[in-house]
C-alpha cells in the first residue's frame, strides 16, 4: 500500500518547491522509490526535480481524441494504445519517477485527462511505496477524486493574513468535498522571521492539523528557483533541508 502525500494551496506560495523538497528528503531518508505526480496543468515540477518531460497526460488526451475521431482505433486496440502512451509519459530518474498532467492541447474539458491520470496513479502506485502529488491551486484535483485517499494532506500558505485565511478556507472546503485524508500539515512558507505569524498560531486548534510549521525565507532556495536548479542539489547544511528531514522522520 502506497503512502500518498498531496500538496495544495493557492498559487505562488511555493507548493512545487516544497513538493520537490519533500521528494528530496524522502529519498535522502531511504523512503524510495517515489512516484512524483505533477497534477498541475501548468507543469513545472520537472524543473524543480532536474528532469525533462517529453510527454504529458494532456497530450495523450489530444492524441486519443484525434485517433478516436479518425475511427481507426477502437476497443482493445484503443486501450492498448492508451496504455502504451501512458508508459511513454513516465520520466524515470534515480530513486523517483515523474508523470505530468500537462495542459490538453485541443478543445474540450479536462475530464478525459483527469480520468486517465486517475487510472495511471491507481495502476502505478502499487509499484511505489511513496506517491507525492503536486496539485494545481486549490482543491480541484482532489475534488475530482484523482486519488481516493490521502495519507497526508499538505496545505501551503504565505505568511500574510490573506494567506492564513486561505488555509482556513481550504480546510473547510476539504470537509465540504469529503476529501479523505488521515493527517494534515500546514507549511507557512517564506516567513521573514522564521516563526509562525500571529494569525497562524491558532491554526493547529482550528484545523486539527498535526503539524503547523513555519519555513523561513531561504536565500539558497530562492537562488536555485531563480536559476531553475533542482531541489535535489541543495546543500545538506541548508536550514530548510534539516527542517524537512526532521519532518519526514516524524511521519513514519
Amino acid at each position: 500500500m502506497s503512502y500518498t502525500i498531496a500538496i495544495t494551496g493557492k498559487g505562488g506560495v511555493g507548493k512545487t518547491t516544497i513538493t520537490g523538497l519533500l521528494i528530496s528528503r524522502l529519498i535522502a531518508n531511504g523512503r524510495l522509490p517515489v512516484l512524483a505526480v505533477d497534477a498541475d496543468a501548468n507543469s513545472c515540477l520537472h524543473a524543480v526535480l532536474g528532469v525533462k518531460v517529453e510527454n504529458t497526460v494532456g497530450r495523450i488526451r489530444e492524441d486519443a481524441r484525434i485517433e478516436a475521431s479518425s475511427g481507426k482505433v477502437t476497443g482493445i486496440a484503443k486501450q492498448q494504445m492508451l496504455e502504451m502512451k501512458i508508459a511513454e509519459c513516465l520520466v524515470e530518474a534515480k530513486n523517483f519517477d515523474l508523470i505530468a498532467m500537462g495542459r490538453p492541447e485541443g478543445p474540450g474539458c479536462y475530464c478525459f485527462a483527469n480520468n486517465v491520470l486517475r487510472d495511471v496513479i491507481r495502476k502505478l502506485s502499487s509499484s511505489y511505496p511513496y506517491v507525492i502529488i503536486d496539485n494545481e491551486a486549490g482543491l480541484e484535483n482532489l475534488s475530482r477524486r484523482i486519488v481516493q485517499k490521502v495519507d497526508l494532506l499538505v496545505m501551503v500558505a504565505d505568511p500574510s493574513k490573506n494567506g492564513i485565511e486561505t488555509v482556513r478556507r481550504l480546510h473547510k472546503l476539504a470537509f465540504e468535498m469529503n476529501i479523505d485524508f488521515k493527517r494534515l500539515c500546514v507549511f507557512i512558507n517564506r516567513s521573514r522571521t522564521g516563526k509562525l505569524p500571529e494569525e497562524a498560531v491558532f491554526l493547529k486548534n482550528e484545523t486539527e492539523a498535526e503539524f503547523v510549521i513555519a519555513l523561513p525565507d531561504n536565500q539558497e532556495i530562492a537562488s536555485f528557483s531563480e536559476r531553475g536548479e533542482s531541489m535535489l542539489s541543495l546543500s545538506p547544511e541548508n536550514e530548510i533541508v534539516g527542517m524537512m528531514d526532521e519532518f519526514v522522520k516524524k511521519l513514519f
